[in-house]
């Protein structure tokens, strides 16, 4: 693809700590007025840990063809596909860590009772944006098509 940027990993922690400070602010004001924190269920962590498995699983036909193992055809479509959805995971994950890294600050002030719980559930779904993030970024690097051998660029400049 032409013009296409990969996904970096300062980008992503930027989002991951302007996520983190506007949710945590967002969080602060609401908790002034009285609100209380929106719960983070179980399921919220393991949809998180199962995308970035998906991440992982659409890239895997990718990295094979890549590496030389073309027993079957790889539409070109979905290998670009496959690349989009890479930086997505990887930039959408960065903005999940920071929601989720909010609300653990947000619960830190005060951890009696079910807070306690919800702290838990903040860490361990960060530690599942991570790793959406990380298969982002891995993926993404799977798709790259390693540069022609010597050899092989010379004999195409003569054939040219």
């Amino acid at each position: 693809m032409t013009g296409w940027r990969p996904a970096r990993v300062s980008t992503a922690v930027l989002l991951a700590l302007v996520a983190a400070l506007a949710g945590w602010i967002c969080l602060d004001w609401w908790a002034g007025n009285g609100g209380e924190a929106p719960p983070i269920p179980w399921t919220a962590v393991v949809g998180t840990i199962l995308l970035a498995t998906a991440v992982v699983a659409a890239g895997l036909p990718v990295r094979r063809w890549v590496r030389g193992v073309r027993d079957r055809v790889l539409d070109p479509l979905v290998a670009a596909r496959t690349l989009v959805l890479a930086k997505s995971a990887a930039y959408g994950g960065a903005v999940l860590v920071g929601w989720y890294v909010a609300q653990a600050v947000a619960m830190l002030p005060d951890l009696v009772g079910s807070r306690t719980a919800h702290l838990v559930m903040a860490v361990l779904g960060a530690l599942a944006a991570v790793g959406v993030v990380a298969a982002g970024l891995v993926v993404q690097q799977w798709c790259r098509i390693p540069p022609p051998d010597d050899e092989d660029a010379e004999e195409t400049s003569r054939d040219g």
